[in-house]
């Protein structure tokens, strides 16, 4: 597994959050996540505007070896989508933590993240 940016917190489903220095996030999935579907074909981004409820699913990404649902780390309004992933999903298999990133939100109560597992926590997760 590749190394994780420690300015991250998880889902133990796969899903990061970044928060951003204006109180927004971004959020997509792990490395982990992407070398377990492989190679990535397709993806569905939540609509901007949207709401979204923590832990819920808010996108869908397509492999050559399965669909899965993408779900919110935390609770907020779609302000933003990574309109490339549209015609380059594969940017996902290779700069799933940079290039990437599926969306932002303008979180509605940002302490959700303190929920979160941390870079550390989520490695365990992950070798399990």
């Amino acid at each position: 597994m590749g190394d994780i940016p420690g300015d991250l917190k998880f889902l133990s489903s796969h899903e990061w959050v970044r928060v951003e220095p204006d109180g927004s996030v971004t959020i997509g999935i792990s490395d982990h996540a992407q070398d377990l579907l492989g190679d990535i074909v397709f993806v569905e981004l939540p609509d901007i505007g949207q709401s979204i409820d923590a832990e819920t699913d808010a996108a869908i990404v397509e492999s050559v070896k399965a669909a899965s649902d993408v779900y919110s780390p935390i609770s907020g309004e779609v302000t933003e989508i990574n309109s490339i992933l549209e015609d380059q999903p594969e940017i996902i298999n290779s700069s799933p933590y940079e290039d990437g990133w599926f969306y932002k939100m303008m979180p509605s109560d940002l302490s959700e993240t303190d929920n979160l597992l941390s870079p550390e926590d989520y490695s365990e997760v992950c070798e399990d």
